[in-house]
């Protein structure tokens, strides 16, 4: 794609900043949306569908802009990223919600659906950012957020597909920080646990096939997956203001857990890896060569 221009200092004085969401037509992509807009920014909007979009764009049309996206797909990427350059001069924040959930033992699903999960969830995602790098480095300013899940730091029997394309993102995520810390572009990962959003329903990639061994381990876990949506304890409304004030906080962090089921799991989770590393870790110590040698 062409390269994108670098600010216009014209628009650097009005003191808004300029939003690119990803997944804005719903969930935690359009709560954050609205957020922006109520906080006086500017938002571009982005989604597959932009009609779902019209409401929210349309009453403040001179400071928001839907546009269409697909982020998978590169020449999408670089139409909706030169559409925002084009119309506001600039992209103070790229914000990186879009994603989908997925089910299943991971013996389960196929390296097809493997493959489709990690298109949208890590690559759409990276190639989106690695595009927008130039724009923000030539500029030494910026902040990219990217929404990955406590399942990026903790992962799940039934979610595993889900969890390592979370995983990948948070590990090419946190890379990223060190490398642009310097240039004047932050950096944080959001990992909520179980909001109330549309994350559970028929955008969920499941398996074609389900194999009977693995139904006493993940048959449970789907049903409080589907038996939680629509009751789930996170606030998604109040998770946007928290990721806006970590954007307006000069020591923003790497990275934002939401929810305290979330907190919880973490917590938990930590504790279990220290002591595991901990059991062995004289053991481990010792397949140094002696010293001196």
């Amino acid at each position: 794609m062409a390269a994108l221009q670098p600010i216009d200092k014209k628009m650097s004085m009005s003191g808004q900043k300029v939003w690119f969401i990803t997944g804005a037509s719903s969930g935690f992509g359009r709560e954050l949306a609205q957020a922006v807009i109520s906080h006086g920014n500017i938002l571009v909007g982005a989604a597959r569908r932009i009609d779902r979009l019209e409401e929210l764009v349309g009453p403040v049309a001179d400071r928001a802009l839907a546009v269409r996206l697909d982020v998978t797909d590169e020449a999408s990427r670089a139409d909706a990223l030169h559409a925002a350059i084009d119309r506001f001069g600039r992209i103070d924040v790229l914000a990186n919600v879009a994603g989908r959930g997925i089910n299943g033992a991971v013996e389960e699903l196929d390296i097809g659906q493997v493959r489709q999960a990690f298109e949208l969830n890590f690559f759409g995602a990276i190639e989106l950012v690695r595009a927008i790098l130039p724009h923000m480095r030539a500029n030494r300013s910026g902040h990219i957020i990217n929404m990955t899940s406590i399942c990026g730091l903790v992962a799940m029997s039934d979610l595993g597909v889900y969890c390592a394309s979370k995983f990948a993102l948070e590990a090419w995520t946190e890379a990223l920080a060190g490398e642009v810390r310097d240039l004047g572009i932050r950096v944080t990962l959001v990992e909520p646990g179980a909001f109330r959003t549309e994350f559970e329903g028929s955008a969920i990639l499941r398996p074609t096939g389900r194999i009977a061994d693995y139904a006493p381990v993940v048959g449970p876990i789907e049903e409080g997956l589907m038996s939680a949506a629509g009751k789930q304890p996170g606030n998604p409304a109040a998770a946007a203001q928290v990721i806006m004030d970590a954007v307006a906080d000069k020591s923003s962090p790497l990275r934002l857990i939401l929810g305290r089921d979330a907190h919880a799991m973490w917590d938990t989770h930590s504790k279990k890896l220290a002591s595991d590393v901990a059991r062995w870790k004289d053991r481990g110590m010792a397949t140094n060569f002696p010293s001196g040698i």
